[in-house]
């Protein structure tokens, strides 16, 4: 680690204790995360890093997000967790053919902590680092109106974006229709510069090739080009994410 990081690091913990937290619980590839997404800012970051704590508390109580708690969500059978990708991330699948809008808001909300946390977790050796990464893909294939929901992709991005920064290695979007590209460029809009540099819509047969060769067609589904078995994320067995 450069002293510069070492520098801010240390800076960052003194911000976060004046802010009347503590930072003992979690190491530095943790506390790093925050200060990439703030530009290395120290006081933005331990504001950042506070905000995300007391949302945990409030939010997640129990530490984790129990599937009981989720149940309209899972029945949809709408997310895939797949294996590791070439780079060892988790790679998470969105089938949006099988989502429609919500009527419980709360639930859907907790289901993106579910999902989020969970497939961060998949990738884990017995305990957590900090700095673990997902790949997440939006699969468009089959939509109609009634799938269109500007708001729920909204309320994924801004999650990732406020309470799981760095935690997106790359995004992929597959079979994005022509009537989708409006809606996606208002989403656009909600979107952070960072985070939308690891999106990529992919359009055409070179793309496809480049997108299964950076994921690895171990991970990447029969159905896209690749060998793998969907998987649906209830069906994968993982230890809940805590904290």
């Amino acid at each position: 680690m450069e002293k510069s990081q070492e520098l801010a690091l240390t800076q960052m913990r003194k911000s976060v204790e004046q802010l009347g937290f503590s930072t003992e619980r979690y190491g530095d590839p943790t506390m790093m995360r925050f200060l990439i997404a703030r530009s290395m800012d120290t006081e933005k970051a331990a504001k950042m890093f506070v905000q995300w704590l007391k949302w945990r508390s409030s939010f997640v109580p129990n530490g984790f997000i129990s599937e009981s708690e989720v149940p309209d969500q899972l029945e949809a059978r709408k997310i895939f967790l797949q294996g590791s990708s070439k780079t060892g991330y988790p790679v998470m699948i969105v089938k949006a053919c099988n989502h429609f809008p919500p009527k419980d808001q709360l639930q859907f909300k907790k289901f993106v902590v579910y999902l989020l946390d969970k497939t961060i977790a998949s990738s884990m050796k017995g305990r957590e680092i900090g700095n673990e990464k997902l790949i997440g893909i939006l699969d468009f294939q089959h939509i109609t109106y009634k799938n269109v929901d500007a708001r729920g992709l909204i309320t994924g991005f801004q999650f990732l974006q406020a309470y799981f920064p760095e935690r997106l290695a790359k995004s992929y979007i597959l079979h994005m229709p022509g009537f989708f590209v409006s809606v996606w460029r208002m989403v656009s809009r909600f979107i952070e510069k960072a985070t939308l540099e690891k999106i990529v819509i992919v359009t055409n047969e070179d793309e496809k090739k480049s997108f299964i060769e950076e994921v690895g067609e171990e991970a990447v589904p029969i159905e896209y080009g690749g060998k793998a078995k969907l998987t649906a994320i209830q069906d994968v067995e993982v230890s809940p994410l805590e904290g």
